[in-house]
Order: C-alpha cells, then sequence, then structure tokens
C-alpha cells in the first residue's frame, strides 16, 4: 500500500505541476489507528493520527502545496475535513460525504491541498460516524508570505490551543444513541490539546509577547477563553486580520478560530490559562499553566471564573470584532480594497433551524429539510451527471413556517459569482452556530428578535469580519454577505455535531457551465470511486 502511494503522489504531482504552478510542496504520511487515550482519567477508544491525540499540526505558508497520504487502519470508513481551508476550485478535496469518499478500512487516499491565498488559523477534523468526538483533530496554521506584512510584530513565540467539550463515552456508543432517534447527553469535561485540568505548560519569557491560536474543536458548546492576570489582544479571526481590540475572555463558539497576542508582562510566577463553557447551567471547566521561565511559584487562588448565562456581552463582544481595513490579507493589497458594502445582493437566502422530529425519531433541519447521506458524493454524482442521487431545491430558500420536517438530500442551487445576502434566523434557546465551506463571508450583523429588511439598516458595511464559522444567538439572526467565487459543491452545516448528524445541514451547488480549469478542477486523477460513481475515471488531471 506505501509502494503504490508513492508512485501515485509521483504522477499527481507531474500531472498538477503545471495547474499548481512552482508554489513549494509539504509532504505528510498519516496513519489512522485506534489507541487507548486517558484525557478524563477514563481509558477510551479514541482514534490518532501516528499515535497522536490530538493529531500533528500542519504549517504552510500562503499558496503552499499541502500532500497527506492518509492510511485507514480503522474498522469502519474514514475522512478528514479542513475546517476554513477554502479548497478554491476544488470542492472534491473538502473531505465530507457530500463530495469525497469514504478511505475504506484498509485503504488510503492522498488529499492535495492547496491553501490558495489563505493566511490565518484553522483546523482538520474527522467528518464521518461522530469520530470528532473520539479524536483525529489537528490545528493549520498558515503564514503570510515574507514580503507580505503583517500588522504586529513578529510574536516571541507561537502557541495553537485546540479546546473542546468533551465525552467519558466512547463515540460508538454517542453514534448509536443518535441513529436511535435520541440525544447525546452533556458533555463531561473540557479540554486543552487532548488534555484536563492542568495538563499543558505554556512556557513564556518575562516581557515577550506570544501569539495564541485558539480552535474550538468540540461537538457542543461554546467556550470562554481567558488568562489569569493577563489581558489578549486579538489580532486575527479565520484568516482576516482585525482590528486590535482588547479583552479580558473570549467567547469562541463552536468551529471558530482566533489568534490573540498575549505579553508576558506580570510578576513572574505560573498564571492559570482558564476555558469554560459559556451558555450551560452547569458549567465545565479546565485549564493550562502560563508558565513564566524566571517563575518559583506555582499557580495560586482558584482558577478565575468567566461569564457563564449571560447572552448580552457575549453580542456586545461578537459586534467589537472588525477587520482591519488596511492590513495586508495574503496579498499585499488592503483588506479594506474590496468594498463588499457598495455590492447590492442578488437575492436573500433565509436559514432557519428547527428540531423536528421525523417517523418517531428526534432530528434537526434547515427550512424543514434533515438532511440524509446520498449513497454517492454530490460532487461525483454531479461531474458524472449520474441521475437520482439528488435534486436541486429539494430545500427551500426560506423557512416553510410550522414545525415539521422531511428527510431528503438536501441542496440548493446557486451561479458562479453571485453575490448574496444569507440570514441564519434562530427561534431555539440555544446558541447555533454555521459554518460555510470553501468560503470566507461577511458578518453583515447580528441582533435579536426577527429578521425584517428594515434590519439592514444596523448592517455594518464598511469594516465587517470576514470568517468562515459564525455564531447565532437564541432567538435571534445573524445576516451575512458572500460572493460565490469559488465553483464546486460546498457544505452548509451546524458546528453542533450532534445536529449535523441528525441533519442540520445542507449543500450549496455553486454552478457555471464552464468546463475550464480556470473556473474549477475535476475530481483528481486518484479520486475514490463509490456508489453509483464506482468504475468510472475523472479526466487526466
Amino acid at each position: 500500500m506505501r509502494h503504490s502511494c508513492k508512485v501515485s503522489i509521483v504522477l499527481l504531482l507531474v500531472l498538477i505541476n503545471g495547474v499548481f504552478g512552482d508554489n513549494p510542496y509539504r509532504f505528510f504520511t498519516w496513519k489512522i489507528t485506534y489507541g487507548d487515550i486517558y484525557p478524563l482519567g477514563v481509558k477510551q477508544q479514541g482514534i490518532l493520527i501516528n499515535g497522536q491525540f490530538p493529531g500533528p499540526h500542519i504549517d504552510a505558508v500562503t499558496n503552499d502545496n499541502i500532500i497527506i497520504s492518509v492510511f485507514n487502519y480503522l474498522r469502519e470508513p474514514f475522512l478528514i475535513s479542513w475546517n476554513g481551508v477554502q479548497q478554491r476550485k476544488n470542492s472534491y478535496q473538502d473531505g465530507v460525504i457530500g463530495t469525497t469518499c469514504p478511505i475504506p478500512p484498509g485503504k488510503n487516499f492522498t488529499y492535495i491541498i492547496q491553501v490558495k491565498d489563505q493566511i490565518g488559523s484553522f483546523y482538520y477534523f474527522p467528518s464521518l460516524a461522530f469520530h470528532k468526538a473520539a479524536g483525529a483533530f489537528g490545528a493549520i496554521r498558515v503564514w503570510s508570505r515574507p514580503r507580505i506584512p503583517v500588522p504586529f510584530p513578529s510574536p516571541d513565540g507561537d502557541f495553537w490551543l485546540l479546546a473542546g467539550d468533551w465525552y467519558k463515552t466512547n463515540h460508538y456508543v454517542l453514534r448509536r444513541l443518535l441513529e436511535a432517534g435520541r440525544n447525546v447527553p452533556f458533555p463531561d469535561g473540557v479540554l486543552i490539546n487532548g488534555r484536563g485540568w492542568g495538563g499543558n505548560t505554556f512556557t513564556v519569557q518575562p516581557g515577550k509577547t506570544y501569539r495564541f491560536r485558539i480552535s474550538n474543536v468540540g461537538t457542543a458548546t461554546t467556550l470562554n477563553f481567558r488568562i489569569q492576570g493577563h489581558t489578549m489582544k486579538l489580532v486575527e479571526v479565520e484568516g482576516s486580520h482585525t482590528i486590535q481590540n482588547v479583552y479580558t475572555s473570549l467567547d469562541v463558539h463552536l468551529g471558530q478560530s482566533y489568534s490573540v497576542l498575549v505579553t508576558a508582562n506580570q510578576a513572574p510566577q505560573d498564571y492559570y490559562i482558564v476555558v469554560s463553557s459559556r451558555f450551560t447551567r452547569r458549567v465545565l471547566t479546565t485549564t493550562s499553566i502560563l508558565h513564566y521561565s524566571n517563575s518559583r511559584r506555582g499557580v495560586s487562588g482558584p482558577a478565575p471564573s468567566g461569564p457563564t448565562l449571560n447572552i448580552a456581552s457575549s453580542l456586545f463582544q461578537a459586534r467589537t470584532i472588525k477587520r482591519n481595513l488596511t492590513a495586508s490579507g495574503p496579498r499585499p493589497n488592503p483588506q479594506g480594497s474590496y468594498h463588499y458594502g457598495l455590492i447590492k445582493p442578488a437575492r436573500t437566502i433565509m436559514l432557519a433551524n428547527s428540531a423536528p422530529w421525523i417517523n418517531g425519531k428526534q432530528r434537526y433541519a434547515v427550512n424543514g429539510a434533515s438532511f440524509v447521506a446520498p449513497d454517492t458524493p454530490l460532487k461525483l454524482a454531479d461531474y458524472f451527471k449520474i441521475p437520482g442521487v439528488f435534486n436541486l431545491g429539494s430545500i427551500p430558500t426560506n423557512p416553510p413556517g410550522g414545525n415539521g420536517g422531511y428527510l431528503t438530500t438536501s441542496v440548493m442551487g446557486a451561479n458562479f459569482r453571485e453575490f448574496i445576502e444569507i440570514v441564519f434566523q434562530n427561534w431555539e434557546n440555544s446558541v447555533q452556530s454555521w459554518h460555510i465551506s470553501g468560503y470566507s463571508f461577511f458578518v453583515v450583523g447580528v441582533d435579536g428578535g426577527k429578521w425584517t429588511q428594515g434590519s439592514r439598516s444596523k448592517y455594518t458595511l464598511r469594516d465587517a469580519v470576514s470568517r468562515s464559522t459564525v455564531q447565532v444567538y437564541p432567538r435571534a439572526w445573524t445576516a451575512i454577505y458572500i460572493a460565490l467565487d469559488n465553483v464546486g459543491m460546498w457544505n452548509i452545516r451546524s458546528e453542533n455535531w450532534a445536529r449535523q448528524y441528525l441533519g442540520q445541514q445542507f449543500y450549496l451547488r455553486v454552478y457555471t457551465s464552464s468546463t475550464s480549469y480556470r473556473d474549477e478542477y475535476p475530481p483528481p486523477k486518484n479520486a475514490l470511486m463509490c456508489g453509483r460513481a464506482r468504475g468510472r475515471h475523472t479526466r487526466p488531471f
């Protein structure tokens, strides 16, 4: 298996060099295995990458090509997706059930990913079978090219923190609960980089400044992040440089990533780094240690408490996160050079989440449509024109009203280069978190109650933050503007993983009639073929 993989990689690189050009290549080989883990002191079956939990982190520079050979040694199919990596013109590599065939047990697949025109902090995760509750996630850091200015001095160190709620129950038991139409229980704890209370130490030099990249890789809860006695300067959100506001704590919703600068300017001792659940009656808390290199004193006192149920403070904080208009992004031109607020959206799509019971089982839905996974990836069905896999319009562009729902493989149609407005309307009593694969979008409005056309008067039309994952508060709405400049089949999903698993997701087919590689790449030469696409072949690429 290893020999054939190496031969395939060589052939693939020969074929793609004319498309991806002379940008550097970074090679990884990952072995996916089961392994015993004890993150909350209880033995569990984890999913490891090269024996690691969490998995190895990826470092790349804008436009690098990342070649990852994934060998599946599990007893079940496996896929990895890349949260926030846009996969420009290349949705097959997104690694979700609607785009990519799962890697069968004992087989391998080589992802070929270019971080085209991107910088920032992201992460990868397993997208199938509730594997996310077992591990196989890791950090992705995309650095700016050397000649592109960054709007802050180079930090003296760069740390990643993968924080998330965690269950003591094995992932396959949780999965069985969901498939039986029952909800999973409340999580048992919170982890930082795969460890519980006091499990990590970050060593800093007095007077130096460090970058902390924080991602919420959990399945169920918003988290609050804070460092005892220190403030945090926000500098980046999912690839977008921000106005550098200072915070004492930061809400990080499911699926979101932030970068903050922290200066070691306090008395030399150890300090708590605290992560706790937000908007939960029972507060889950964990800690790591910020250790001054000349410290002779451990942490003292209780870990500092953070906000809990209050929504107003989180809403206020969300509105303070703005885009830095004068800073360069992945290219040297300022981020503010794209005047999104002067473009009139071609149409408005409204998406409302709901929790219907269908056929006596708990499901979750978007505009009444509860997603059912197809037997053939939608991207392959579209490319090979295989009938009967999906129907455009199987999900409406506005909520139909009522509390019912229906099962369908929901796909919504859109046109390449459309500029649209999407409103996420949440009538439930829990915070929602939404991710759109393949894109960053502008968060133009967040408010309570029902969205109306008059709500546009409150929009931020100049310096809204651009990101790929956004929260919607209870009985509230969030509005975004998005330029559909990336052809493909793209997943729009809840980042609450039980809701996603039980149907709160769909796919947006961004279509062009062009068959030029300028607009979209075909499925790669090494694409796995499954379902009704089995036995078919893509164009040489």
